[in-house]
């Protein structure tokens, strides 16, 4: 079972959280996305852009932060952090 994390984060606390998870063969790369399409309609947001520093980090520690610079629209919350809690 593949398992993602999503949680929004203002003024250190967060806010809202949601778990996502997918049992499918996708790939993995095809799950982060997948799980990052459900989080963004749940949670009412734009799909953040992928910077490259947004892609070290997940490539590194499968981890995560989304700031505003990575939204087109503006967001009420720091940033949101995603993060893989279990792969098969």
């Amino acid at each position: 079972m593949f398992r993602l994390w999503a949680r929004e984060f203002k003024n250190n606390k967060m806010v809202r959280d949601i778990v996502v998870e997918d049992g499918t063969d996708d790939t993995r790369t095809h799950k982060i996305f997948n799980a990052l399409d459900y989080i963004c309609r749940e949670f009412d947001l734009s799909h953040p852009a992928w910077l490259d520093q947004n892609i070290r980090d997940f490539k590194r520690v499968s981890k995560c932060r989304f700031t505003a610079d990575s939204f087109i629209d503006s967001i009420d919350f720091d940033y949101l952090e995603i993060q893989v809690i279990e792969e098969d």
